[in-house]
């Protein structure tokens, strides 16, 4: 079989299927992009720390649900506040035993101010994104507090008895009695700087409120907070009180910020948030419609031609080109009647003169003397046009004609 009669080449691929290809790489594209723009909100859920965000042992994001089903207004701040915005929402810092004191002590505080201190010693679960697995021995942080006053003392005991938290004034009168669900350890508050409000049998505090700062409470047992600890009843009760207590009419605002949660600004982020939004929609929208456009319109490239074409029709547009530019078209009027003229007495084998005038007022036309001067008096491109055409009918005629 020879080449000729082999069957055509098929495409490889379809238009449809380029143009599905193209619109789902244009998608990936954008996703990717606002995942990238937000990957700072979205990390939080892998980080099993101790932060609003974590679903871990140590996390509270259990008690953020908590506190919407008992209906308090919950949010998580990503951004540093301002007093002003705090005005009306208490606030709940969960440091870590990194976070530097300093940035504890000048965070601004809200309505009323929860420093939950941490305790557990943990380990991110390399299996299982998100996790932890608790290590021996617990981490006591009281110099997360030296901003607030020095000698400040965290006490673990870790005996397995029932625990009994009583009001020791402030927020919580004497007879506030909130029994405690089963702990490992308890981690207790003292100090010159600090004022019990929440305390065990022993006197020992558990929710503590700062002499030097007014309306800033230390917690000093997370678990009466964290996922973990919020597996006991009583526990959440406990927990739910003092977050109750904290609450103001804007509800409760968790901070992560303290925990390296920040969102920063950043031009994506700017252009993906109103009012840029729009303006962003509109750039995309504009984008595509002009790639549609571009499909539609352009088919495959035109081989190039010649830079000088060949030819009599080339030679004739490329004179008709130049008399056009020079502004004579006029002037071609009355040669145009004399090649008419001549061209009709050559047809019938005469001479062109007094033969033409006869024949034409035997066929009732016009003289040709008549033409000539009509064409002589051409000036526009209009009239030129308009004395060509009569000429033209007048030689039709004069060649359809009964000459006998």
């Amino acid at each position: 079989m020879s080449v000729a009669d082999a069957a055509p080449a098929r495409e490889a691929f379809s238009a449809r299927t380029v143009l599905t290809l193209i619109l789902v790489g244009v998608v990936a594209l954008a996703g990717f992009g606002v995942l990238a723009a937000y990957a700072p909100e979205l990390r939080g859920r892998s980080n099993g720390g101790t932060h609003a965000l974590s679903g871990s042992a140590v996390g509270f994001r259990g008690a953020q649900a908590m506190l919407k089903a008992l209906g308090v207004s919950v949010s998580v701040n990503r951004s540093r506040s301002s007093p002003r915005s705090l005005s009306g929402a208490g606030l709940v810092l969960t440091p870590e035993p990194s976070t530097p004191a300093a940035d504890l002590a000048k965070f601004p505080t809200g309505l009323r101010t929860l420093i939950v201190l941490p305790k557990w010693r943990t380990a991110p679960d390399p299996r299982r994104p998100g996790f932890v697995y608790k290590m021996v021995g617990f981490t006591p942080s009281p110099g997360l507090l030296s901003g607030f006053g020095p000698g400040t003392q965290l006490t673990i005991s870790g005996d397995g008895a029932p625990v009994v938290l009583r009001g020791a004034g402030g927020p919580f009168a004497p007879e506030a009695v909130l029994p405690l669900g089963r702990l490992d350890a308890l981690q207790t508050i003292a100090g010159p700087a600090w004022t019990p409000v929440l305390a065990d049998a022993q006197g020992r505090a558990v929710l503590a409120a700062s002499k030097s700062h007014p309306n800033v409470f230390v917690l000093a047992e997370p678990d009466l907070l964290n996922n973990q600890g919020l597996a006991s009843l009583d526990n959440a009760r406990a927990g739910m009180a003092i977050l109750q207590m904290l609450s103001g009419e804007d509800g409760v605002v968790f901070d992560v910020t303290l925990n390296g949660l920040g969102a920063s600004r950043s031009l994506a982020r700017t252009m993906l948030a109103p009012p840029w939004l729009a303006a962003t929609l509109c750039g995309l929208a504009a984008a595509l419609l002009t790639a549609w456009q571009a499909l539609a319109r352009f088919a495959a490239p035109t081989a190039e031609g010649r830079a000088i074409a060949l030819g009599a029709a080339a030679l004739v547009d490329n004179s008709a080109g130049l008399i056009r530019m020079g502004g004579k078209e006029a002037a071609l009027a009355p040669n145009y009647a004399a090649a008419t003229f001549n061209l009709v007495a050559k047809a019938a084998g005469a001479e062109a003169g007094d033969w033409l005038s006869r024949a034409a007022a035997r066929r009732g036309l016009a003289d040709p003397q008549a033409l000539a001067a009509e064409a002589a008096a051409v000036r526009t491109r209009d009239q030129l046009m308009a004395s060509a055409d009569s000429l033209y009918q007048w030689r039709l005629a004069m060649a359809t004609g009964d000459d006998a």
